[in-house]
């Protein structure tokens, strides 16, 4: 790791993160799109980016539960990055819940651990829904990861698999 590297890594342990903000709206059920964040069938629908599928293997839904998922890497380029990286094409995840307003508002820290050489540290995520009418205002909080690099890939993992939720509702321009 090179000394800017450990640097960050140093940040984000300490918690000096930036936070990213991601927001979409839809027209939808503000019950269909909790459902989305919050069962098993909602998750495997559109978690991960495009070229991973996702597995649950558990869900506990209030503060201090866990979400327990496998993501596997499908797609040909999504498998040439992991095998270039150095990383298993199947990685386990966990995230613990630390805020659960149904309809409202979820918050979770999600371990990452799946990065070679690099020590395991915790990312915080907030998501917001706002009914408004017969649509919701999805916004999502992210905390930046350990570097500009693994922010980056992270900011567009996150906006490809929001474009899987793009494909199930209509998704309104803003």
């Amino acid at each position: 790791m090179t000394q800017k590297q450990q640097m960050d890594a140093d940040a984000t342990t300490k918690g000096n993160r930036r936070k990213i903000t991601l927001a979409r709206t839809y027209e939808a059920s503000l019950e269909d799109v909790w459902s989305l964040w919050t069962t098993k069938a909602g998750i495997e629908s559109w978690w991960g980016p495009e070229g991973f599928t996702v597995k649950v293997h558990k869900l506990d839904l209030r503060p201090e539960g866990e979400l327990l998922y496998a993501m596997t890497a499908t797609g040909p380029g999504q498998i040439e990055f992991m095998k270039s990286a150095g990383m298993p094409l199947t990685t386990e995840a966990r995230l613990r819940y630390t805020e659960v307003r149904p309809m409202q508002r979820l918050a979770y820290v999600h371990l990452i651990d799946f990065i070679p050489e690099l020590e395991a540290y915790d990312v915080a995520t907030v998501v917001e829904l706002h009914a408004e009418r017969n649509r919701v205002r999805m916004v999502v909080y992210l905390d930046a990861m350990h570097s500009d690099e693994w922010t980056q890939r992270a900011v567009g993992g996150w906006e490809s698999q929001l474009s899987k939720v793009d494909k199930l509702f209509h998704r309104v321009e803003e």
